[in-house]
């Protein structure tokens, strides 16, 4: 069935040749959701697929649009086409008039319509795209599909004429074009008029010569004093989907943290560290390890991001609470220490009490005790358990070594 060109133009009444044999479309926005509108309605996929096919090989006879509806004659697998029919309801006056209202108040949005484009804030201004489930439609052919594959491929077609031309949009949902852009020119003219009879407003004016003449801006006034502490973030529930609150809490404490280290010192003190002291800081500023859960996957998470395992961690921590990053150095970085205060402490220790340290480069050892010589002068007291020479940070770091094993807990952790 070949149809013949429109010869008499009717604002509510359009038809629109068969569209041929293809499937281009060129990719409108408002087009794209006519679509996502029919593929939310429906039913069974295959069906769309096989309406995309009919659409494609120009199965469409003349499509006619009027308010509320789009028909046309679709062609199947039998001689006789199916009569094919989408319906959508028709808006409101009262939509209109708001539609209308905010084309003429802006005059890209008049340019726009003209060169057949179709500004968002208009669509959206009435709901004038229809939504999943909105479209309606009924076709001739025994298929109970819904949609069936006739329909389909009228939607599919449809939306090609959509992205030629916006006012059938307009049209479907009852106005026309002429109707459209007459009730606009209404519109604009009115506007105008009430510009040009409404006198301009008198600005306030400054001479020339008093807006460049030199003068004295006052002084600042002083800056607030910094708070007392760094404040303390907010509680975050921990919700399906959210993200970790342990690592929010970190996140949030740590910019607090900082925001008043840089306030009240001017230095960022966590800019020296490289990431491996960062996140021994970060672990030893949370307390205990190992006790909770959060605890736990805290130190997984650090152990994991700095390739290191979590005892590893965990002896690195306790080496950060002896000292902070002197003593972590003390832990990993053995060094050969000047003659002096290293040379005098074996026989201080064993006046004290405690002979039996043997040296080696920075280190006094026994089988379960060890002191550490820091480049900061400190002795670092260590444990082990005996001929294990797996040595663990205990107590506080003092500058005399015999200090420094009196500063050490006693192995009944008095």
């Amino acid at each position: 069935m070949s149809p013949l060109p429109v010869t008499r133009y009717d604002d509510r009444r359009r038809t629109f040749p068969a569209l041929g044999a293809r499937m281009e479309r060129t990719g409108t926005w408002w087009g794209g959701a006519w679509i996502e509108a029919l593929e939310g309605l429906a039913l069974d996929p295959a069906r769309l697929a096989r309406g995309r096919k009919y659409a494609a090989a120009g199965h469409v006879d003349a499509i006619t649009v009027t308010p509320g509806r789009i028909t046309a004659y679709v062609h199947g697998s039998r001689p006789r086409p199916y009569r094919t029919e989408l319906r959508l309801r028709t808006l409101p006056d009262q939509a209109w008039e708001d539609f209308l209202d905010t084309a003429a108040q802006d005059p890209s949005h008049i340019a726009a319509l003209l060169d057949k484009d179709l500004p968002h804030a208009l669509a959206d201004q009435v709901d004038l795209l229809p939504g999943s489930g909105d479209l309606i439609p009924d076709c001739s052919c025994p298929d109970d599909g819904y949609p069936c594959k006739h329909a389909a491929a009228l939607c599919y077609q449809t939306a090609r004429l959509l992205d030629e031309d916006p006012f059938v949009l307009l049209l479907l949902r009852g106005l026309g074009e002429q109707e459209t852009l007459a009730a606009l020119t209404r519109r604009n003219t009115a506007r105008m008029a009430v510009e040009r009879d409404t006198p301009a407003p008198e600005l306030p004016t400054v001479a020339a010569r008093e807006a460049v003449r030199p003068r004295t801006r006052p002084a600042l006034p002083p800056p607030f004093p910094p708070p007392a502490r760094a404040g303390h973030p907010p509680a975050f529930p921990a919700l399906p989907g959210a993200p970790d609150p342990l690592a929010l809490d970190l996140l949030a404490t740590e910019a607090a943290a900082r925001a008043y280290a840089l306030l009240t010192t001017g230095e960022d003190p966590i800019a020296p560290l490289t990431t491996w002291q960062d996140a021994v800081r970060l672990a030893a500023a949370h307390p205990g390890s190992g006790v909770t859960s959060t605890t736990r996957a805290l130190y997984a998470a650090l152990s994991q991001a700095t390739d290191r395992t979590p005892t590893d961690l965990a002896r690195a921590v306790a080496a950060w609470r002896q000292g902070g990053p002197a003593a972590l150095a003390v832990l990993e970085e053995p060094w050969d220490p000047p003659a002096g205060p290293f040379d005098r402490a074996r026989p201080a220790l064993a006046a004290a009490g405690h002979p039996g340290f043997r040296p080696w480069r920075n280190h006094l050892s026994t089988p379960t005790t060890q002191l550490r010589y820091g480049r900061d002068g400190l002795w670092y007291p260590y444990e082990s358990d005996p001929d294990r020479e797996d040595w663990w940070p205990r107590g506080r770091a003092g500058r005399d070594p015999v200090e420094a094993i009196s500063l050490r807990p006693s192995a009944d952790g008095a």
